[in-house]
């Protein structure tokens, strides 16, 4: 099998992260031409088009190998790099276009990820989170665009490992005046058209599995509007601008504290999270896992929730999805 330059390959992975080729020569600090020949020798090395030169730019199928590939590359110098600093400190080289990246899903990037984190980054760690709907995360590890992802799908890819991190717990709730007004009782079937709800964007379902559980109902079609910030959609509530499924995590001291309130106590939905990676030998990947899974351990339901049971009893129980 043929060598391919690492300069043309971190060619490649720069068009695709910054969405161009001008901005990826200016990440690269190379002129525009230099991107345009070195992505042309790579193509012409593979034998296909690796870029669809369409807006936004994206890769071709042998693209996505090639972008996998060089991504896989950048963490074995990363791991090289590491090994070299415990022999020479001081003498680190980390390049900052050559980023560690993960997608973590919003709701946790607002509660226990950051924090699993933050030593790792403060160490030197070149990390960079692309954020996306838990059940959209794993698309950028199958595009080949991260090395790792927090998502709620368990089926892991090929090449890759998946580890369970626990279940994120979700509540509806509102600011109380706004929950006197619209919905004294709580959500019920005559009232949940007439409340607004605050979607994270169009691809976030939570607010519709929630109320579908809670109100044993097939199908339903909610007033949404849509704020894409986990810490934005709480703000939105406390604002008044109608109800939300939020993570209770995320919400616990707001609600003791009586500033939002739980539209339908003892009721919640957890949504199982995994990690999934690369299944790659490396110091920082496995210490990147561990940090992972250890603060989500600290911070979510550990297992799999109890099926609820029938009659009134199951009124008082999580909805497992």
């Amino acid at each position: 099998m043929s060598s391919f330059d690492p300069h043309a390959l971190e060619c490649l992975a720069a068009i695709v992260e910054e969405g161009g080729f001008e901005r990826a020569a200016v990440r690269l600090s190379v002129t525009q031409s230099a991107v345009s020949q070195r992505l042309r020798t790579l193509e012409a090395q593979v034998g296909t088009v690796l870029i669809v030169r369409s807006r936004p730019l994206r890769a071709t199928t042998a693209g996505r190998l090639l972008l996998k590939h060089a991504m896989q590359l950048r963490l074995l110098r990363a791991d090289l790099e590491h090994d070299l600093l415990d022999l020479a400190p001081g003498q680190s080289s980390v390049h900052e276009h050559e980023r560690m990246a993960i997608a973590v899903n919003a709701d946790s990037i607002a509660t226990w990820a950051l924090p699993a984190l933050t030593d790792l980054v403060v160490g030197g760690l070149p990390l960079e989170i692309i954020t996306d709907d838990q059940d959209f995360t794993h698309e950028w590890l199958r595009e080949g665009q991260v090395l790792g992802c927090v998502t709620a799908l368990k089926q892991p890819l090929r090449g890759c490992k998946v580890l369970p991190l626990g279940a994120m717990h979700y509540v509806a709730v509102a600011n109380p005046s706004f929950a006197r007004q619209h919905c004294p009782q709580g959500l019920t079937q005559h009232n949940f058209r007439a409340v607004p709800f605050i979607a994270f964007n169009r691809k976030d379902d939570l607010q519709a599995r929630f109320v579908r559980r809670v109100l044993g109902l097939k199908r339903v079609a909610l007033n949404q509007r849509f704020v894409p910030s986990s810490e934005g959609q709480v703000r939105a509530v406390l604002a008044g601008w109608g109800a939300s499924v939020v993570p209770e995590l995320h919400v616990r001291n707001l609600l003791a504290g009586g500033q939002l309130q739980n539209l339908a106590p003892e009721r919640t939905l957890p949504v199982e999270l995994f990690w999934h990676c690369w299944n790659l030998d490396s110091v920082l990947l496995d210490g990147l896992t561990r940090a992972l899974v250890d603060a989500a351990a600290a911070a979510l339901v550990s297992g799999q929730p109890e099926p609820a049971p029938s009659g009134a009893i199951a009124a008082r129980r999580s909805l497992a999805d």
